[in-house]
């Protein structure tokens, strides 16, 4: 069952983050930009085939600059958008992308402006706070992003106290392991979990750890859905297989993509999804997260009641920035 697009609009970057391969090589600032024609006419066809989620990434995808047409386009197929941005190029966009946006995350690695600015490689810091006030005076609820590493994971209770003092949620993004990343060590993941545990403004999906804790994907007894619930389109107008991460197959969209998801190579690499030896001990994840969608093991049980609080809790968060919104209006 297709449940998520990432739909990678851009692979250009503003930015040189030391975990991410974007940042790392300088050869992606070549490349192109999805067509807006192309978007359209494949995020219509992905609505009929069921898909719910289109995540809007990159590179930095506020770079596009049809970013705001492209969200709108996907949010009255009633799908549900997301974003996430380093924020220096959102000032110049929230007006445009104000109400089309379900899920907006800005990217917050240390609570330390110079270390900050250090993992990224560009003066950001500042960008991330003025941003999230020029969202929430549009009505906005972004969403404080930190991605952990071990070098900043006992920065966590700072962090937790810039969100909480701005009326947000902090999501917990744990490091993954690829193109070199060592990921996170057991100390670190053992800190996560006990200080997300019952705070009700911090999201950290606990079959992440779980995944991390049991060695990462097995590929004799593979957890990942990565075929068969997502679709990863690039900017080259073109299917990703198995995901972007690994992906060692590329099908240009030259026919309807129901007819490229019922071909036999799609069909064989379904089959394969998590079995391949690059699969063994993968943590990614824009993967791991669409495939603990549903009930079935400990993983997705876990990953279910995290889902839960950062749904509930949103929520709450969401109708009383409003009030706040509506008493200073």
């Amino acid at each position: 069952m297709l449940l998520l697009c990432n739909y990678y609009i851009t692979y250009r970057c503003n930015a040189y983050c030391e975990f991410c391969h974007f940042g790392i090589h300088d050869n992606f600032n070549n490349t192109p930009y999805a067509k807006l024609e192309h978007f359209k006419s494949n995020v219509k066809q992905l609505a009929g085939l069921g898909v719910k989620f289109i995540d809007l990434t990159g590179g930095e995808p506020l770079l596009h600059k049809d970013i705001h047409l492209m969200a709108e386009f996907a949010k009255n197929l009633n799908m549900q958008t997301s974003i996430t941005s380093n924020a220096l190029l959102y000032p110049k966009s929230a007006d445009k992308l104000a109400g089309k946006i379900n899920l907006l995350h800005f990217s917050l690695d240390s609570p330390d402006e110079d270390e900050h600015n250090r993992i990224r490689k560009v003066n950001c810091y500042g960008h991330v706070f003025k941003s999230l006030e020029i969202a929430k005076s549009l009505g906005e609820f972004p969403d404080i992003l930190f991605t952990v590493t071990d070098e900043t994971y006992l920065k966590l209770p700072r962090m937790h106290e810039i969100a909480s003092k701005a009326g947000l949620l902090l999501i917990i993004n744990p490091v993954f392991s690829y193109f070199g990343n060592s990921g996170l060590s057991e100390k670190a993941i053992d800190y996560l979990d006990e200080y997300a545990s019952g705070k009700n403004d911090v999201y950290m999906n606990k079959g992440f750890l779980k995944l991390r804790r049991n060695g990462g994907n097995d590929i004799n007894n593979p957890l990942c859905k990565a075929v068969s619930r997502v679709v990863v389109i690039s900017p080259y107008n073109e299917i990703i297989l198995p995901c972007y991460h690994f992906g060692n197959v590329k099908i240009p969209i030259d026919k309807p993509i129901k007819k490229i998801r019922e071909s036999e190579r799609v069909k064989y690499l379904q089959k394969m999804e998590g079995r391949f030896d690059f699969c063994k001990g993968c943590t990614v994840n824009c993967y791991f997260e669409p495939s603990f969608a549903f009930p079935t093991n400990f993983y997705a049980l876990a990953s279910l009641s995290s889902k839960f609080k950062y749904g509930y809790n949103k929520l709450l968060k969401q109708k009383f920035l409003k009030r706040l919104n509506t008493k200073a209006g």
